[in-house]
Order: C-alpha cells, then structure tokens, then sequence
C-alpha cells in the first residue's frame, strides 16, 4: 500500500508541477501580410501554394528567433527580409514602378518598449529596405530619412548598394508599360508587414513597400510613416497596415488602433474592426491590418476580397491564407 502511495504522490507532483509550469510559460508570437486586394484565384496564375510556401517560410525565420529567446525586433526584420526576396510581394524584389520607370522604396520599424523607431523612404538601392530603417533606428536620433540621404547612412555604415537592375523582372516592366498607357495609377496592395510579441512581452511593427504602380516619383505612403502604417507600443499591441496609404496617414489608422484600446478600453478585436470595417469601409478606403497585443491576442482584418496573411504563435497555432 506505500509502495503505491508513493507512485501517486510522485505523479501528483510531476502532473501539478507541469500544470503551473505551463500557466507560467510565456506567451509569443508573430503576425505576416504580404498585401490586401481584390485578386482571385485565377489572377494568381496557379501560383497560390508559392504565395503560402513563401510566406510559411518567413513566418518559421521570424518564429525561430521567438522561439531560442531572441527579442521582436529582430523577429520582425527577419522576416521581411524573407518577403522583400520573394518578387511576389510588393516590396524589395517584387517592387513596383513609378510613373518615371524608377523604383523607390519605404520602409518602417518600431519596438513598444521605448517606442524607438526608425524608417526610410524613397530608397533605390538598398536591396532590404527593412535593414536601412532598423539602421535608422539603431544608429541615429532621426525616426525618417529619405532617398539619397539614407543611402548614404547605409553606405557610411559599411554596406554596399545594389544595382538597380536586380529590382526589375519582365514581368513587372510589362505591367507597368501598360498602366502607363492608360495613364492609370495602381495601389497594388503587396505590401508586407510583421508584427511580433516574444517571450520577455515587448512588442514590435514593421511594414516594407514599392508603393503604388505608376507613382508620382517622390510620393510616399503610409508604410514609414510612425502611426499611419506602423506602431508598436508595449502598453496595447503591434500594428502594420496595408492599403491606400493616403486614407492610412490621413486616419492615422495603426495609432488609432493602439488609442482605442488604450483610452476606450476595446479588446484588439473590437478596435481593429472598427477601423477597418467602419470607419476606413465608410469612406470608400479598402485595405487591412495585422496586430499582435501584449496577451498575444491577435487580429488580421481586411476589408477586401482577400489578404495575404498568417501566423505563428507559442499555442502550436500556425496558419497561412490567402483568401476569406
């Protein structure tokens, strides 16, 4: 009879003992888009599994760094490294065309903790967009810096700029040649963000872009702009925007999500909904949100056809889609 009550002591132990560790055990995560739009599955061109491939494959960089202890900052920027190489996304590789027949990029990075940020606009050479803004960031008092003036920090710095014709494939340059023939202007929403909560609860944001087809040369969207397409504050959630980035700054839509939650008491899901299917839908805005808060409650919300998007958290949840 003690030989067996000291068996169901021992397991009483062990199986309590995991109980409170696992109560214990911090909660992480991360959050991807790669763009909101109105395609279909036939304008895909059968390339919906490399679209999800690729994005798994920047979620599992950004995941692993969570996983070994590593901090949001560096979980975000990984993984849009991952998506500015895939020439699907809008973005590095995939960007698209100004009216000029330039290339000109932006990008954006914040962490909550200190509400440090850093960003760079109207860039052409630099191949990650998303390094020059962590650059800005890290190494200067300034949250923007735009065109020469941040290839220049980024050449002072020790890197090397990258030929213009790595940015440019025939696909693209056929797609631009007739938009301009139409003398049309196209908000290609492949923009791609990420968001991050790692395992000591801070928060980061970051969201990288080619802007619209057939810009203006020297327009500038939401995407690095602190607030319209990026935020990150320790206090609410992680936020990165993706869509017509003149309605994005104008609504201050990622901020705005971070003061609803902050000063109306709304849950993420409650705050992002509002903006997206209320307030950005009533003015004719179309696009998306993804967010991660500090109790790793997160929120991917569009208000288009459908949304490049997934997510790997701490739970074992891991899922990537395309559609509603």
């Amino acid at each position: 009879m003690k030989y067996r009550f000291y068996i169901f002591l021992f397991l009483y132990v062990v199986l309590s003992f995991k109980a409170v560790f696992s109560q214990n055990k911090p909660v992480y995560g991360l959050v991807i888009h790669g763009g909101a739009g109105f395609a279909t599955r036939e304008s895909l061109h059968g390339k919906e599994k490399d679209y999800l491939n690729a994005m798994q494959l920047a979620i599992d960089s950004g995941y692993r760094i969570l996983e070994r202890g590593g901090n949001a900052v560096d979980a975000v920027e990984a993984t849009i490294q991952i998506l500015e190489n895939c020439p699907y996304f809008n973005a590095g590789k995939g960007s698209v065309i100004t009216k000029a027949g330039t290339i000109e990029m932006d990008a954006s990075i914040m962490e909550g903790k200190n509400l440090k940020a850093g960003a760079v606009a109207g860039v052409r050479r630099i191949k990650n967009p998303i390094r020059a803004a962590r650059l800005v960031m890290d190494k200067t008092p300034h949250v923007l810096i735009t065109g020469k003036g941040a290839e220049d920090l980024w050449i002072k710095q020790g890197y090397e700029l990258t030929d213009t014709s790595y940015f440019y494939d025939r696909e693209m340059l056929e797609k631009w040649k007739k938009e301009r023939e139409k003398e049309k202007m196209t908000d290609k929403h492949g923009t791609v963000g990420a968001v991050a909560l790692d395992q000591y609860g801070n928060l980061a944001a970051g969201t990288s872009t080619g802007g619209m087809m057939n810009k203006l040369p020297g327009r500038v969207g939401d995407s690095p702009i602190i607030g319209a397409g990026t935020y990150a504050n320790n206090e609410t959630v992680a936020i990165s925007c993706t869509g017509h980035g003149e309605f994005f700054i104008k609504h201050a839509v990622a901020f705005q999500v971070h003061a609803l939650m902050k000063f109306k008491k709304m849950t993420l899901k409650e705050a992002s909904y509002t903006v997206i299917q209320e307030e950005l839908k009533n003015i004719g805005a179309s696009g998306g949100l993804i967010a991660i808060d500090k109790d790793g409650n997160i929120s991917m919300e569009f208000n288009t056809s459908m949304m490049f998007r997934g997510y790997r958290l701490s739970n074992k949840k891991n899922e990537v889609l395309i559609f509603k």
